[in-house]
This record gives C-alpha cells, structure tokens and sequence, in this order.
C-alpha cells in the first residue's frame, strides 16, 4: 500500500484516488480533518486505510509499519499555517519529513515522493518555462514555504543517495479544484468559480491578487496534478530527481474570466485590462518535460473541461 501523509486533504485525496485507478492500495493519514469524500468514501475500509496522525510524532509514524504493509510514501502534509513562531514550524515540517524518510529506511520502500512548490523559482529570472535544473537562489529572507520547500529537496536528495531508495520532489504548481481553498492569495481562478456558482461579483481586494486581465500562471486542475504525482510514484524509472508538476503553459486572467462564463453565462466577472503594474512582469511557467518522458504525462483537463467539472462540483452541494 501506498502510504500518502495528508491524505484526506486537497491534493492528498486526488492523488489518492489516481492511485486507486492505477490499482493501489493506499494508507491515507489525517491531522485533523474526518470526512472522506465522495469520490474516496466506497473504498474506505477495503483499498483504503485512514490513519489520525501527527507526522511530527517520530514514534506515530513508525508504527503505522505495524500495522500496515507500506511499499511507499507520498508525504504532502505540511504544518498548520497558523500564528507560530518561525522555529516551530521548522521544526514540524522538517521533523514530519526526518520521521517519513527514517520510516522508509525502516520499511523498506522503494520510493518517498515529497511535496514542493513552484515558489522555490522565486527570484529565478524569466526567459521561458522554469526547468528542474535552474539554479535556485538561496534568500532564506523569502517566505517560508519556499524556504522550508528548498531545504526539504536537499534533505530529500541526501538521503535519496545514501539511504536505498528513491526520493522524488515534486514542484508543485498553482493547483485549484475540488476541495481547494475557495480563495487564493496567489491567483484568482478559485475567486472567479466560486462567485459566479453563487451568482455574485467575485472580491478581489487584498489579500487576493486584483486579477488584472493579462496576468497569467501557470494553473492546472488538482486531479492532473494527483494523476502526475501518481505517475511519478510508481513510475518504474529509478533515481528519483525534481519534476516540476503542472500545465506547463501561462493561462491568463481573461482566459479564466472567458471560461467561467462560458460555464456560467450569467456569472459577473469585470477584470482590469493589461498587466498589474505592481506585479512580477512575467509569468512563471514550469516545463514539465521530463514529466512527460518518464511518466508519459499529459494533462487531461483543458481550462474550459476543469472549470465545468468544478462549477458541477459546487452545484452538487460541496462547499469547497
């Protein structure tokens, strides 16, 4: 089975689902949340496991070996972001990633996959889509998630070459769908769907991006990025190394502006033209091509296909 740590969460639960479809067993870990959803809830109990755990309990994690028969780890739990001290998270989120990689070691398992970001290109310059191999700046006076993201990936690489197995980390780009946070501060798709299924003008005041037109990213659909992390798990190429996972391609305010009423004819969307003159200037966007070879990844959902598929979603009653 396959052991994914935040698994009942947003990414967790779509990653544990494309799993169920390559025919895995998985172990799905909880902090807090209980409800399983809908498109988990008939496996509960036969191909799928859940487990209340915190991953920054060394001794919790390595007993889940007991009981369970854990072939690999998919690790996408983070701490909580709330008001503690910078030192405390740090040492949540690296200890929980210390804990998954001694458990490894102990189980025996293959490969670990890691959660990353594309925000570990802060700072990188721009001249077309961001390859694993650029170099990273390595400013620990950005924000902590990338910080913490960074040093995850070198731990992960040491001990992927000394430890016998594989560690994968997955930079992870801007991901919305069912489940997701109805609101970003990084990009405006999730405002824009979820105001229009409630047949209102979406708030784009701070700390939401003001969404101007030409603004872009590179966004994909949570079950692509499940369905790639899936891939890159049981992919049978070994090393395991960084891949960027995501579109590949910018897509624009505007062009989400233009799906969301193509689903949704009567949704008020007004955005403001041209670029934000306070932001970056250039979009990031991730080349996803080793994904793509050693995975055979393609994404499923084009903007249009996602943007219905959540919209059905919402309407069906699930507030996120």
């Amino acid at each position: 089975m396959i052991l994914i740590t935040g698994g009942l969460g947003f990414i967790g639960s779509h990653t544990a689902r494309a799993l169920l479809d390559l025919g895995e067993g998985c172990v799905l870990t909880r902090r807090q949340t209980t409800r399983v959803p809908s498109f988990l809830s008939d496996e509960t109990g036969e191909r799928i496991r859940i487990e209340a755990l915190d991953v920054s309990d060394r001794q919790a994690v390595l007993d889940l070996g007991r009981r369970h028969t854990i072939t690999g780890i998919v690790h996408l739990a983070a701490a909580p972001l709330d008001g503690s001290p910078i030192i405390g998270r740090l040492r949540a989120d690296l200890g929980a990633l210390l804990n998954v990689l001694e458990a490894a070691r102990e189980w025996g398992v293959a490969r670990v996959s890691v959660a990353s970001t594309i925000g570990v290109y802060g700072g990188v310059p721009i001249d077309g889509p961001l390859r694993e191999d650029v170099p990273l700046p390595m400013d620990g006076s950005s924000h902590h998630i990338p910080v913490i993201k960074k040093s995850a990936e070198l731990i992960g690489a040491l001990a992927s070459g000394q430890e016998g197995f594989d560690v994968v980390a997955l930079r992870i780009s801007a991901t919305w769908g069912p489940l997701g946070r109805p609101r970003s501060s990084f990009f405006v798709l999730p405002q824009l769907v979820h105001a229009a299924v409630r047949g209102q003008a979406p708030d784009l005041t701070p700390p939401s991006p003001r969404g101007y037109a030409e603004d872009g990213a590179d966004l994909c659909y949570v079950k692509d990025v499940a369905r790639a992390i899936a891939l890159l798990q049981t992919a049978k190429c070994p090393g395991g190394g960084t891949y960027n996972v995501g579109a590949g391609h910018a897509t624009k305010n505007r062009e989400v502006a233009a799906a969301v009423k193509a689903v949704v004819p009567d949704a008020v969307i007004d955005l403001p033209a041209g670029r934000d003159p306070d932001g970056p200037g250039d979009d990031v966007v991730l080349d996803i091509t080793r994904l793509r070879r050693d995975t055979g990844y393609e994404p499923a959902y084009d903007l249009e296909r996602a943007v219905t598929d959540y919209v059905d979603w919402l309407r069906a009653g699930n507030d996120r």
